[in-house]
């Protein structure tokens, strides 16, 4: 069930850096967003894994820095989520997008 709302209203994408990014991605627990294919999911966060109610597997903190630091380095070069290269990249790069990151 996705409630429709802009996550960390107010804020905007220049204030997430790799070292807040996890606090930012709990903040936005339950927001909607929607994957490159328009399928809109929520996430939660345990400890250090998110977890969408898409899929069983867990995205890890690590695999979300990762990603940060390739679209911090050139955000207009991930035009898809396959240009993360790794996994969960679908769900990572619609929060991404969502944010305002890319």
């Amino acid at each position: 069930m996705c409630r429709e709302e802009k996550p960390a209203s107010g804020q905007k994408a220049e204030d997430i850096s790799r070292e807040n990014l996890w606090e930012w991605l709990i903040r936005c627990q339950g927001t909607c967003f929607y994957t490159k294919q328009g399928l809109p999911f929520t996430y939660t966060i345990k400890g250090g894994e998110l977890f969408t109610q898409r899929r069983t597997r867990s995205i890890t903190r690590s695999t979300f820095e990762k990603s940060y630091e390739k679209a911090a380095a050139d955000p207009a070069a991930i035009t898809g989520p396959k240009k993360l290269g790794v996994y969960g990249a679908t769900y990572i790069w619609a929060i991404f997008r969502g944010l305002g990151i890319i």
